[in-house]
């Protein structure tokens, strides 16, 4: 296996004069966190035998969430308290997607347009439950941001599980969906599109010419919500490849396997050492 840590160390300062002009303070101190974790440089413990009395001193991991030694800890806990809170109804996974020609806007605003995004895609889902024409009910839900591929590139989007069902306040009673549909893909992604280019525009960013006219959310049902769960969970806490699946490093290059979005099938990418995901 092949340590994350040794291919920041070799690439680091190569990728830092590269992209000198588009890296975020955030970008830094990941490299700097995953250099220095499980090492002297981000503190030691000392640990002593009770029985034997023998003590030595070990190094701390660094806690950062990219790194991909940390936080299993913390993502198991958080599975453990949603699959807590899951009710025996029908869930949904709902997607939303920022198109291509705004990531350049995500990248270089993230704080501002992740905001936006959060806020719109919730409102509308929020907005389709109380319809009533839909479910007339107010929805609880739990969103997670990603911002890669499986194939490592930027692509930000947002994935909200949705129990199948919310409480009617008026009545004070719980009113659930029939069968495996939510609402519709296409009328979610015009109201979250309308909203999300307005506050976008009220914040002040500048929206890039081209913007195409139909945006893409995917609604999904999946079954009583434990598989979707597990699989944000995998990326909440930690970074978004695994030292297990990085295969190979030489001659500048880095290839890592991953799993095809669609197909489930492995594939293997293999990308300069010094390229950013963006």
């Amino acid at each position: 296996m092949i340590d994350m840590a040794s291919i920041v160390a070799q690439f680091r300062d190569a990728f830092i004069v590269k992209y000198a002009n588009r890296l975020l303070p955030g970008h830094l101190n990941a490299l700097r966190a995953i250099e220095r974790c499980r090492t002297a440089d981000s503190g030691e413990l000392r640990v002593r035998c009770t029985e034997c009395g023998r003590a030595e001193w070990r190094p701390l991991s660094c806690g950062h969430r990219s790194c991909p030694k940390c936080q299993n800890h913390e993502a198991s806990r958080w599975l453990d308290r949603q699959q807590a809170k899951l009710l025996p109804v029908p869930y949904f996974m709902v997607t939303f997607t920022l198109p291509y020609e705004l990531r350049p806007l995500a990248w270089y605003f993230q704080q501002k347009v992740y905001t936006i995004l959060f806020a719109c895609a919730i409102s509308t889902l929020k907005d389709f439950g109380l319809n009533p024409k839909h479910l007339d009910a107010a929805m609880g839900m739990t969103a997670v941001l990603h911002t890669q591929t499986r194939r490592l590139d930027y692509h930000p989007h947002m994935h909200v599980i949705v129990p199948g069902g919310g409480v009617d306040k008026r009545r004070r009673q719980w009113k659930k969906v029939k069968g495996e549909y939510l609402f519709n893909e296409f009328a979610l992604a015009r109201v979250f599109r309308a909203r999300f280019l307005e506050a976008a525009s009220n914040a002040g960013l500048s929206i890039p010419v081209g913007v195409p006219h139909k945006w893409v959310v995917d609604c999904a049902h999946v079954g009583k919500g434990l598989p979707a769960l597990k699989y944000l969970a995998r990326y909440l806490y930690r970074g978004v490849i695994t030292e297990k699946n990085i295969l190979a490093c030489r001659d500048g290059q880095v290839t890592f396997r991953y799993i095809e979005s669609g197909t489930d099938q492995k594939r293997t990418r293999t990308l300069k050492g010094t390229k950013a995901g963006v």
